[in-house]
């Protein structure tokens, strides 16, 4: 499965940047889908943010599928791959 990589910045509301990649099936192109994606994940955090616009969330790259993001992706409509301040 090839899947599109979309790097995520967003600061936190004590200034701390958090980073993580969207992961989802290259199919996918619609930005404000992926941006939904992205704040349901930092709802799952309670994270508070105000939006995720192509600010904080942009298109990186095209990859193939781990079989781990794979099995995420037909679970929950994407993969969330955790890089910076996640916790």
């Amino acid at each position: 499965m090839k899947v599109a990589v979309w790097d995520t910045y967003v600061t936190k509301k004590d200034g701390i940047i958090m980073h993580f990649d969207i992961i989802v099936p290259a199919s996918i192109k619609e930005e404000q889908k992926i941006y939904t994606f992205g704040m349901k994940y930092l709802l799952s955090k309670k994270i508070e943010v105000q939006k995720l616009t192509s600010s904080e969330c942009q298109f990186c790259h095209i990859q193939e599928a781990t079989e781990s993001i794979k099995q995420s992706i037909l679970k929950n409509g994407c993969y969330i791959y955790e890089m910076e301040n996640c916790t």
